[in-house]
């Protein structure tokens, strides 16, 4: 039991190694070797666990978009109205970005690179299907804007990466008005004016 546990510490240690060197260095300037020295592991270490850099950054990707979407959706229940269940979603997802930061940025990352494999993006986006079935479920109630999810995720959510960036740059704090205030207009973004 000890030497599992070791084995998922080791494989832990990269993954953490792999967002912490991606976020400050980018992809390209995170080999293989530095990761194994900040995980305290040996360069062929690695390879027990991942196949290669790109296995690596794929599996780290999906790792912690699940944990982001695990975070997102735990309190959310698809009976809820659609307002309901995207300002509950919404604000979970503020809160993971702000609290679990260097996963959000990680994911930031993600989002902005050719790195991650089409394989992994679409992994990535299953996470996401219970906030596109409360869009698709919105749109067919007239009260989501009839546009595509890509659309409303660029209108209502990626606003808050840029929102995580500036704060954990020191430029802006976000309290809790400026949560709320964000909120609404996330909400008057993509709901139908009537």
């Amino acid at each position: 039991m000890a030497k599992l546990q070791k084995s998922i510490d080791k494989r832990n240690a990269l993954i953490k190694a792999t967002i912490e060197l991606v976020n400050n260095n980018g992809f390209h300037a995170t080999p293989m070797s530095k990761i194994a020295k900040m995980a305290n592991v040996s360069p062929a270490t690695i390879y027990l666990y991942f196949d290669n850099k790109q296995d690596l950054v794929d599996k780290t990707y999906i790792e912690v978009k699940a944990a982001y979407t695990h975070y997102a959706f735990a309190t959310y229940n698809e009976k809820m109205s659609v307002e309901e269940g995207f300002k509950i979603v919404w604000k979970r997802i503020a809160d993971f970005k702000l609290k679990e930061s260097e996963n959000a940025m990680f994911l930031v990352q993600c989002d902005n690179t050719p790195m991650i494999s089409e394989t992994s993006r679409k992994e990535g986006i299953k996470h996401l299907q219970p906030l596109l079935d409360l869009w698709n479920r919105g749109k067919k109630e007239g009260i989501i804007k009839p546009l595509s999810d890509y659309l409303l995720y660029a209108y209502a959510i990626n606003p808050l990466s840029f929102l995580m960036i500036v704060q954990k740059r020191g430029a802006f704090t976000l309290d809790k008005t400026h949560i709320e205030e964000a909120y609404q207009s996330a909400w008057s973004s993509i709901k139908v004016c009537k």
